[in-house]
């Protein structure tokens, strides 16, 4: 990897850094160079699916560069590219460790993959500019807030990660 986009990308070009994954979204630094997305954005087109996702899930209808690759009006990640009634972007949150899964870049509790599914966006807090941060807001009015709809029994993380979707800051 050349040392300009290395710096540009804040990466050290005095270490050997190709073969880690610094966003943790499956695609090695390396394989960022490559595929020209940034190695510091787990999903660097924005559209809910995880870089190293689009580069090695083998669907034609998903593309790392892309946020729409169909250009049919729906986000990769919001598509069911195999028709098993699962998002792209939910088909492996099961096998996911939950630094990635979760990552909240603007820390506004709704986790980067499921700002496109509420039309927020992942880098604004406050989406619609209204005093109201994205995870306190309910998008499709079911009375249940943005940073709590994605919420079951089964969400955990091992004990030193952090998960936390409830409004009372408790860990989880």
């Amino acid at each position: 990897m050349p040392n300009r986009w290395e710096l540009t990308n804040r990466l050290n070009p005095d270490r050997a850094n190709a073969h880690r994954d610094t966003d943790h979204d499956g695609l090695r630094n390396l394989g960022e160079f490559r595929h020209t997305t940034n190695p510091t954005d787990e999903d660097s087109d924005n559209d809910g699916h995880d870089d190293g996702d689009e580069v090695t899930d083998g669907l034609h209808s998903t593309d790392v560069d892309e946020a729409d690759t169909e250009e049919d009006g729906i986000e990769d990640g919001d598509e069911d590219a195999d028709d098993d009634a699962a998002d792209n972007e939910d088909e492996d949150d099961a096998v996911e460790n939950c630094v990635a899964d979760d990552a909240d870049a603007d820390a506004d509790n709704v986790s980067d993959e499921d700002e496109n599914d509420f039309g927020t966006r992942v880098h604004d807090a406050d989406s619609d500019n209204d005093g109201t941060d994205d995870g306190d807001e309910d998008a499709d009015g079911d009375d249940v807030d943005n940073e709590d709809a994605d919420d079951d029994a089964d969400n955990s993380c091992d004990d030193d990660q952090d998960e936390d979707d409830d409004e009372d800051d408790d860990q989880d």
